[in-house]
């Protein structure tokens, strides 16, 4: 697995090694507490270009929906897929994220010639790859991607929190906030806690000893 940590001025001129399609792909959600793991994968237009791609996580929410719903308008293709909280729990969170990745690129309508991930670890592909390291800020392709994934987990969690409105998913979005703890510690872990996560894992046995007083 190769990974490239290109500069800015770099990235203005940077030429790869292969002609044809050219899928970024990113990730949402390693790091929470709940909910599932999204990556996307994005074939951009270069006959319809997008002002203002850039690492979802530099993005306002509302800036993130109104790319989000260009991305979808105006790339070539665009797939995204998740790794659910019992797959996290069985196999951990890098390799459900390498999951997500991988069902992305499969889920592709067209195929690329080539695909760049964000980071430095690469999903198990039959084309082409190539990691990036801070690829979401440096490669088109890979901003769309953090995009779609972002909004994408986003919506999933303020789903949750219409389901479960005393943990305040649509604030935390699943991390390990000082509310979301305190919440977990007084009504204990939903089945869409990640139990192989030690936060969840410690406030489970505590709600348990708690019920069983």
């Amino acid at each position: 697995m190769r990974s490239k940590k290109f500069s800015r001025a770099e990235q203005i001129s940077l030429v790869w090694d292969v002609t044809g399609l050219i899928a970024g792909v990113d990730e949402a959600g390693r790091g929470p507490l709940a909910g599932p793991v999204v990556a996307a994968a994005v074939i951009l237009d270069d006959k319809a270009p997008i002002k203002g791609l850039a690492d979802s996580k530099q993005l306002t929410a509302k800036r993130r929906e109104q790319l989000y719903d260009e991305i979808r308008a105006k790339a070539l293709c665009c797939s995204v897929a998740q790794a659910t909280v019992n797959e996290i729990d069985r196999l951990n969170i890098l390799q459900a994220t390498l999951l997500a990745m991988q069902r992305a690129v499969q889920g592709l309508r067209l195929k690329p010639a080539k695909v760049l991930v964000d980071g430095n670890r690469l999903p198990a592909l039959n084309v082409m790859a190539e990691a990036i390291v801070s690829g979401d800020a440096l490669v088109p392709s890979i901003s769309a991607a953090s995009i779609v994934a972002k909004v994408t987990r986003d919506r999933i969690l303020n789903e949750l929190h219409d389901r479960h409105p005393d943990y305040g998913f649509n604030r935390h979005k699943g991390y390990g906030t000082a509310e979301h703890m305190l919440a977990l510690q007084r009504l204990g872990p939903l089945d869409e806690h990640r139990r192989s996560f030690a936060p969840v894992a410690r406030a489970l046995v505590e709600h348990s000893d708690k019920a069983n007083t």
